[in-house]
């Protein structure tokens, strides 16, 4: 739906409403800070194995490979 006229100048709805209580500016902006913080979780970045260029990095330090499963594959060098 295509908003007319008159839905272009309505307010957005606010995000917090204080129901209780006078809160000052600098209450309000540290409240405001933690619950966009909350949301900040929602996308977490998916766990990968590390790259190519992990491998690439720990070989050109020298660094031995990690003890673990398939630690042996990574010891060729």
């Amino acid at each position: 739906m295509i908003p007319g006229p008159a839905e272009e100048n309505l307010p957005a709805a606010p995000l917090l409403s204080v129901v209780k209580g006078q809160p000052n500016a600098e209450e309000l902006a540290a409240l405001t800070a933690v619950v966009l913080s909350l949301g900040a979780g929602e996308n977490p970045v998916p766990a990968t194995a590390p790259s190519v260029r992990h491998w690439v990095r720990r070989h050109q330090l020298r660094l031995a490979p990690t003890p673990g499963p398939g630690a042996w594959k990574r010891s060729r060098g």
